[in-house]
């Protein structure tokens, strides 16, 4: 290796001072060359793949704390609703819809039982009610006092329809449903 170092330097030496200027100029820009696509190039690359891996964690990290709030709240929502399952009165669904219709000054027309889906925790009883002759302020009525209602009851459909002969009255059909813990 010194002997190679020797050669080279005795060519340098050998070479005019205007061939030592542009050798010299040649070997720094190899160096600057070097160090720009050997070392820099890459340093920046990284920090540039760096950055866009910090931007892509934080979009996700944004992402993961949008879906706890909303999980948050679906989870609140949902003990709410099965405290109010545990805690509500039970009883017959056809009862409470007939008291809460006479509240509403409404006459129920008919109610049929209909089947539900079977749960390994509930125990849904649903019911298609049907009035006829109702006014707005009446339907309205009845429906604020089932979602206000200390046992737990759904509107699960609502079908509401004017009538023929006075378009002021309502033919109005629903499904309720009740949830009782087995």
């Amino acid at each position: 290796m010194k002997e190679l170092w020797r050669r080279l330097q005795a060519a340098f030496e050998g070479l005019s001072t205007n061939e030592r200027l542009w050798v010299s100029l040649a070997g720094g820009l190899l160096a600057v060359s070097l160090l720009w696509f050997g070392a820099a190039l890459p340093l920046l690359s990284a920090a540039d793949s760096a950055s866009t891996r910090a931007e892509t964690a934080e979009a996700e990290l944004d992402r993961v704390r949008t879906l706890r709030a909303r999980f948050d709240e679906v989870s609140h929502r949902l003990g709410s609703v099965e405290t109010r399952i545990q805690n509500g009165p039970t009883g017959e669904i056809f009862t409470t819809l007939e008291s809460m219709a006479s509240k509403s000054a409404v006459k129920i027309d008919s109610m049929e039982p209909r089947t539900a889906a079977a749960s390994e925790e509930y125990r849904e009883t649903k019911v298609q009610v049907a009035l006829k002759g109702v006014t707005l302020a009446q339907v309205v009525g009845l429906l604020s006092q089932i979602d206000g209602a200390p046992q737990m009851l759904s509107i699960k459909s609502l079908r509401i329809r004017t009538r023929a002969e006075k378009q002021d009255l309502l033919d109005v059909t629903f499904t309720v449903s009740s949830f009782e813990r087995i």
